[in-house]
């Protein structure tokens, strides 16, 4: 197991993501360290309320910073793997106060570069999102900026053999942040209509255990370079209204700024270097250091080419969630 006696740091450790990557992987692994990595004193005071360093010995909580060079070098000594989580993710907050997304998401990610090369830590992985990808908005201008440090770190490395990966996939069902517990608050609070940016909106969706798993799956089988993306459904707007509200429950409140129609999360400029892995695409990198043939060797003989025209947008994508399978996962 990967995971078992190894060292791992997980920046942003008490968001949504790290508490459900907390829980799995102290249910299916024996790390021997695990340490929670965030600047909010009062949320990892009140996750360690459950996961207690005296009931779990190997529980680690680390107050800091990604901005904080320093502070993120000392985290980092030891350490095996690093899930990098930490990032300012509200599209609305980033385009109004731009240089704390820029200083986060950008600095912040080179920082963790640093700190895992001088660290001789073995792998990393970073989280991005489907606004990486034909980026309109400052956000998601950040994350294709972190994207690209983060594949260009294998070229830094050097000695150290640091590999660094990075995961992208769209919004997470009922995660801190998304839609669906807005929704549901402003029922709770009495609205008989839910407002909607616009009535053809999707987007793609995937549930908080699902992409633990596909981290972890992408942690095992990187090589050093990749983005790794899920095949995972898409859902309307209008559908999650009716499911929540009852049909033509809504307002029109038109789009906000930097606010997409659909998602992206691979844009046809990057069919080229796509590989089809059946349950997941992967994006090579367009450096002369990457090695086909080490990709080759380790996608056996799932891996194909994607045609020249595809792309990947949650409004064409052939899976979309049906009424039934919203009210059964995503509103359970």
């Amino acid at each position: 197991m990967i995971l078992n006696k190894k060292n791992i740091l997980i920046t942003g450790g008490t968001g949504s993501f790290g508490k459900k990557f907390i829980d799995m992987v102290l249910k299916k692994y024996k790390p021997n360290k695990l340490i929670i990595f965030s600047r909010d004193e009062q949320k990892q005071y009140e996750m360690a309320q459950n996961i207690s360093e005296k009931k779990y010995p190997n529980i680690r909580y680390f107050i800091g910073d990604v901005r904080d060079k320093n502070r993120l070098y000392r985290a980092c000594a030891d350490i095996d793997y690093i899930i990098h989580a930490a990032a300012m993710k509200h599209v609305t907050s980033s385009e109004y106060n731009p240089t704390e997304c820029i200083d986060t998401n950008i600095h912040g990610a080179q920082n963790v570069i640093d700190a895992a090369i001088n660290n001789n830590v073995n792998k990393v992985i970073a989280l991005s999102t489907d606004k990486a990808a034909s980026p309109i908005n400052l956000y998601g201008a950040t994350k294709l900026c972190s994207d690209k440090l983060f594949i260009a770190a294998n070229n830094l490395s050097g000695k150290h053999q640091t590999r660094f990966s990075v995961v992208r996939y769209g919004n997470v069902i009922n995660s801190r942040g998304s839609v669906i517990p807005h929704f549901r608050k402003l029922l709770q609070e009495g609205a008989k209509k839910l407002p909607i940016t616009d009535i053809n909106m999707t987007r793609f969706v995937i549930k908080l255990d699902q992409g633990v798993d596909f981290v972890l799956k992408a942690l095992f089988n990187m090589s050093g370079g990749e983005i790794f993306v899920p095949k995972i459904p898409s859902i309307n707007i209008l559908d999650l209204v009716t499911c929540m509200a009852g049909e033509g429950q809504y307002e029109v409140i038109g789009i906000r700024p930097g606010e997409k129609l659909h998602e992206v999360m691979i844009p046809r400029e990057e069919s080229l270097n796509c590989i089809d892995m059946e349950e997941y695409y992967i994006i090579q990198p367009m450096f002369s250091w990457w090695n086909t043939d080490k990709l080759k060797k380790s996608i056996g003989n799932k891996g194909k080419a994607v045609s020249r025209s595809f792309e990947y947008s949650s409004h064409t994508n052939k899976n979309f969630l049906s009424l039934k399978s919203i009210r059964n996962i995503v509103l359970k």
